[in-house]
């Protein structure tokens, strides 16, 4: 998620990514998203199972944010 372009990012992860959607473009959970009004979905990945999914979501935390950014704008110019 973030809020505009080369704006901050978010990464997570979740089972239904409608649902969180919807609850960080209307300010559901107070914290990170709401804080920094990130609203706009720029990419997502489809994982097996949830382990698998927490797992890439701890390694592209590690990313910097160049690589964050070479990675959206590959498959979301």
């Amino acid at each position: 998620m973030t809020n505009r372009p080369n704006g901050t990012l978010y990464i997570g992860v979740t089972s239904d990514l409608v649902k969180r959607v919807w609850e960080h473009k209307n300010d559901v959970m107070k914290g990170f998203t709401c804080k920094h009004q990130l609203h706009q979905l720029v990419w997502y990945e489809i994982h097996e199972s949830m382990a698998e999914a927490i797992h890439r979501e701890k390694r592209l935390k590690k990313y910097m944010r160049v690589q964050k950014l070479r990675l959206i704008v590959a498959t979301n110019p």
